[in-house]
């Protein structure tokens, strides 16, 4: 593992995407701000959304801004880890390089984005009003599990991208199935029983309802659930390992 290389790839990550822009790397950071602006005060004051069981205007707003930043991180790496070789193989065929870990910057990108828009939501959660518990510190558990999910299936995905072009569409759009099949946009406890019987074997669902618990409800996550997420997720970093040693020369033949 090339560390160096990684670091200096996630940097170029963040400033790169929009280099020759007048903000430049800023604006890796204002979209996802606008998307905050736009759940907590759209939502709120010009919608009137409201969530179930809760008299404070900007609840809904908070439960809506918590689940989008968490599922961007993840769907972002998982979307982007999954493309890496062929997004990336100009690099690839010319520098050698351990492409097992050669994701990571990836995470690390979207991490940082991650830390920067979570500063800012809890800003807001601090200034509305609605405060800060010591819950709070479980969000570096989650996020670690999360984002260790998100690397593993991307990674394990990815291999197969490289034989299997249509792939890379394919998971686009189960992500964007995978978004509405999670109570991000919706609450849970509306949802029919037999809903709820199955929503629990969606590992999405695990870490989304983690924050909300967090950040909503200022209550203790499901912490057997982040148990279970992580043992899958290490079960999934273990077959991707042992999947990515058999074929790599196949994958950098076709990259």
């Amino acid at each position: 593992m090339n560390i160096g290389l990684i670091l200096e790839l996630a940097k170029r990550d963040i400033t790169e995407k929009y280099s020759g822009s007048t903000l430049g790397a800023l604006w890796n950071f204002i979209y996802p701000l606008v998307d905050i602006f736009i759940f907590t005060v759209i939502f709120a004051n010009l919608m009137g959304s409201r969530l179930p069981g809760s008299s404070s205007v900007y609840a809904y707003g908070f439960y809506l801004t918590s689940g989008v930043i968490a599922w961007n991180a993840f769907s972002n790496t998982v979307s982007r880890t999954a493309t890496v070789y062929l997004d990336k193989k100009h690099i690839i065929t010319k520098v050698k390089v351990d492409l097992s870990s050669f994701p990571l910057y990836i995470a690390i990108s979207e991490s940082i984005t991650f830390v920067v828009t979570m500063g800012v939501f809890l800003f807001l959660l601090l200034i509305s009003g609605y405060g800060v518990k010591p819950v709070i510190l479980f969000v570096p558990l989650i996020y670690l599990v999360q984002q260790l999910f998100a690397y593993s299936l991307g990674f394990f995905i990815g291999i197969f991208v490289v034989f299997i072009r249509d792939l890379r569409e394919i998971v686009r759009i189960v992500l964007q199935f995978w978004f509405w099949f999670t109570p991000i946009v919706y609450v849970y406890d509306i949802l029919p029983e037999y809903v709820k019987k199955i929503m629990v074997y969606n590992p999405a669902f695990t870490f989304i309802h983690a924050y909300h618990s967090v950040f909503i409800y200022e209550q203790i996550p499901d912490l057997e659930a982040i148990l279970y997420l992580f043992l899958l997720s290490f079960a999934i970093l273990l077959c991707a390992g042992f999947t990515f040693k058999k074929l790599e020369k196949d994958v950098r033949d076709f990259i």
